[in-house]
């Protein structure tokens, strides 16, 4: 199943994040009927979604759906099907194609990434710290979704991913006393293994 498009949008439905996806094993056919006039791929993926231009005008409509919509999650927005999730003074969307798309594991993917973000930014999910954890946010969205295929499903997991700290290498010294130590005790092991035998 492939995805379409992970967006943040505001409250007035500007963009906050947005991250589109054409999946490469999608891209032999779009190449296929690039010749032909209006076709843009299989299963609306990047369909009319090529430039920043097309990508605003299109965040307005799943704006407007959803904004219609009322408290409805589910948006059909043909060729395309729209997930919401509405936050403080965001709102999260993920983008499917209509015909293929299986709504659980969409609605279970949006899920795990608004609680990773909630998560990361300690349950302020507004849009200044959104914008001011940025780095983290992408880093989230990259863990649940990558070239448009759902890599995770929880969102602890995406959290514990993406706020891992980096391992301190300061205090380890390597050094030709160190390395002695490593070779005596390797050492040991194998006379002991050969002794066993």
């Amino acid at each position: 199943m492939a995805i379409t498009a992970l967006l943040i949008l505001d409250s007035d439905g500007q963009r906050v994040l947005a991250k589109y996806y054409t999946p490469p094993y999608h891209q032999a056919s779009t190449q296929q009927h690039a010749g032909i006039a209006g076709s843009s791929g299989p299963e609306g993926l990047g369909q009319g979604l090529g430039t920043v231009k097309e990508q605003k005008a299109f965040e307005k409509s799943v704006h407007e759906k959803t904004r219609r919509g009322g408290s409805a999650e589910i948006h059909p927005l043909p060729p395309h099907i729209v997930i919401s999730r509405p936050s403080t003074d965001l709102t999260f969307h993920i983008i499917g194609p209509l015909s293929s798309t299986n709504e659980p594991m969409l609605s279970l993917a949006l899920t795990a990434f608004h609680d990773a973000v909630s998560l990361l930014l300690r349950g302020q999910v507004e849009k200044r710290a959104v914008l001011e954890g940025l780095d983290m946010v992408l880093l989230a969205a990259d863990e649940c979704v990558d070239d448009g295929i759902i890599l995770e499903t929880d969102g602890t997991a995406i959290a514990s991913r993406v706020s891992r700290p980096k391992a301190d290498t300061s205090d380890i010294v390597i050094n030709e006393q160190t390395i002695m130590n490593a070779y005596s005790s390797l050492k040991e092991q194998m006379v002991r293994r050969i002794g066993q035998l």
